[in-house]
C-alpha cells in the first residue's frame, strides 16, 4: 500500500467507517498573496484569504479572511468575514463578522453577529440584522408594573 493512498473500507458489518475530514475540507480555498494586487470583482463559492490588495467587490459564499497588512478597497459580501487587515467599503455577512485587534474598517457593517477584539476599529455604522426572523413592529411593551 502506498503512503498517500486512502484504504477503502470493506463493506459489511464491523467495517471501519471512512476517515472523516474537517468540516471545511471540501470547500475550495483561494489565496491572494502579499505581493499581489487584484483590480476587479472577485467571486468564489469557497473561502478567500487575502494577504495582498484587492480593488473591487468580493463575493464569497463561505468565508473571507483578511490577513494583517492586507487592504480591500470595495464591498465585501459573504457568509462569514474574519478581518485583521484594512477594508474601505461595506461588509455584509449573513452569519458573522470578526474584527481582530489589527482590523480597520472604514465603512458600514451589516451582520446578525459580530465580535470585535480590543484594538479593532470601525468608522461607520454597525447594523446587527436579525437572520431569518421578522423585525418586530412597534415599540417594546414595558413589563407589567414596571412602566413609566
Amino acid at each position: 500500500m502506498a503512503i498517500f493512498s486512502n484504504p477503502t473500507p470493506e463493506s459489511g458489518e464491523g467495517a471501519k467507517p471512512p476517515f472523516n475530514r474537517r468540516k471545511g475540507d471540501g470547500v475550495p480555498l483561494s489565496i491572494i498573496a502579499k505581493d499581489m494586487t487584484v483590480t476587479g470583482d472577485i467571486e468564489t463559492q469557497g473561502v478567500l484569504k487575502v494577504e495582498g490588495r484587492v480593488k473591487g467587490t468580493i463575493r464569497a459564499a463561505a468565508q473571507v479572511i483578511i490577513s494583517p497588512g492586507a487592504t480591500i478597497e470595495g464591498d465585501l459580501h459573504t457568509k462569514e468575514a474574519v478581518v485583521a487587515g484594512e477594508i474601505q467599503g461595506t461588509i455584509t455577512a449573513s452569519e458573522r463578522v470578526e474584527l481582530q485587534a489589527s482590523a480597520l474598517v472604514r465603512g458600514d457593517i451589516a451582520t446578525p453577529r459580530i465580535a470585535i477584539l480590543e484594538g479593532g476599529r470601525v468608522t461607520g455604522e454597525v447594523n446587527m440584522t436579525e437572520s431569518r426572523t421578522p423585525k418586530s413592529s412597534g415599540a417594546e411593551k414595558p413589563l407589567e408594573g414596571k412602566g413609566p
